[in-house]
């Protein structure tokens, strides 16, 4: 026969090991990490007490052992509530817990039943684990890889069903709890290996989550502008290559806006950089807000910008863009003292048949710097193929078809 003591050993050793690898991750700020960090070393406490309680540990044992571990096990299920943004704390959960530890009080010295305390911890452990499989199925990003959440959710969906099944075993009486923390029988045995199982299942579907949530982090830093929340250059491109063969295949508009803020550098000279950095912010905000589902935004470096608009012809992006414009004039930005404004200039085209990114971009940069050079804060269209006579929109107004020429 196993020694029950040498069960309760493995599981102390699963808990310590993931207080290890949760402790090491620890500095990667995941939410709710310090929660399952908290939560496996009240386990590893619990299963300590009875293990240096021997076969046959005494009611007082149990019930500070049962408690602490219940304990635990809430904290794993705070610590998923708050991995998925939800506020981690529950009084519905504390209710349940402290009618529990009552409960196991009760039938652990008023009425003694080791078969209705077995009962409450099969009950109270299935509901953890149903509420846990739940979050992670219903909750899961769906811009990420589906794995972790499945396993999560699948694992503890069958740790549940072991404690369903234990409940009534010993509910309906088909097994019955001596005064020892396991009866030797076939059953009870695989009870217990079940649930020490169970730990390392539970550890392993958090460790997955939290490399998830590692793996997402480096994958935004690598495509995501920090500062200013655009692509940054090199995922741009990798888009803009992507709806350019799209367009070349389906034969549909695409255009392209090339946006510079005007004298970035005067700002950052005159105010210091944390008032262009603000700058910077307020400025990809405001455009942001203003693109439709769809459109395309990157930083191509420093004060330089980049738009794409899929299914849209270039007028239509001339006036997409000029509307930005004169929202980014009209939003003055904090500054040392008060406040300062913010504009920008921006060259825009549309791709043509057989046009490469580097041709389509260097069209409409070409029309940004005519932009430039009129004045700034406002925007040029940029001709197709090699015609590079550009057509001027006003600082105030967009130009409604591409054959207006309008002076400043």
């Amino acid at each position: 026969m196993f020694s029950q003591v040498a069960f309760l050993v493995v599981a102390i050793t699963s808990s310590a090991l993931s207080m290890a690898v949760f402790g090491s991750l620890l500095r990667a700020g995941i939410p709710g990490l310090a929660r399952w960090l908290y939560a496996n070393t009240l386990i590893a406490f619990a299963f300590t007490v009875l293990a240096l309680q021997g076969a046959a540990p005494g009611r007082l044992s149990i019930v500070v052992a049962g408690s602490v571990a219940a304990c635990g096990i809430l904290l794993v299920l705070e610590g998923c509530r708050q991995f998925f943004g939800l506020c981690p704390s529950r009084l519905r959960d504390r209710v349940v817990y402290l009618a529990w530890v009552i409960g196991l009080i009760q039938w652990a010295f008023v009425s003694p039943d080791p078969n209705v305390r077995i009962v409450l911890i099969s009950a109270f452990l299935a509901y953890v684990r149903v509420s846990i499989a739940w979050m992670a199925f219903r909750l899961r990003p769906v811009h990420r890889p589906k794995y972790s959440y499945y396993f999560l959710s699948i694992s503890s969906c069958a740790e549940a069903a072991v404690h369903v099944v234990r409940g009534l075993a010993y509910g309906f009486g088909w097994e019955r709890q001596t005064s020892a923390v396991l009866t030797q029988t076939p059953m009870s045995i695989a009870f217990l290996a079940l649930g020490i199982l169970a730990l390392p299942c539970l550890s392993i579907g958090m460790l997955m989550l939290a490399h998830d949530r590692m793996a997402e982090r480096m994958e935004r830093l690598a495509t995501v502008d920090e500062l200013t929340g655009a692509l940054v250059r090199r995922a741009f491109t990798v888009e803009a290559q992507l709806l350019l063969k799209r367009a070349a295949r389906s034969e549909s508009r695409l255009s392209i806006a090339i946006l510079d803020i005007d004298s970035f550098k005067a700002i950052n000279d005159e105010y210091g950089h944390a008032a262009g950095d603000a700058a910077l912010r307020q400025f990809a905000s405001l455009v942001s807000r203003g693109l439709r589902r769809g459109d395309v935004f990157g930083r191509l470096g420093g004060e330089e910008f980049a738009l794409l608009f899929p299914s849209t012809r270039q007028e239509d992006a001339l006036l997409m863009v000029d509307t930005l414009r004169m929202t980014v004039a009209a939003s003055p930005f904090p500054v040392p003292g008060g406040e300062a404004a913010c504009t920008f200039s921006a060259g825009v085209g549309e791709y043509c048949n057989d046009d490469s990114l580097a041709t389509l971009m260097a069209r409409a940069d070409s029309a940004l710097y005519s932009a430039k050079a009129m004045g700034r804060n406002r925007i040029v269209a940029a001709r197709p193929s090699n015609d590079h006579l550009n057509r001027r929109l006003p600082t105030n107004e967009a130009s409604a078809t591409s054959q207006a020429h309008l002076p400043t």
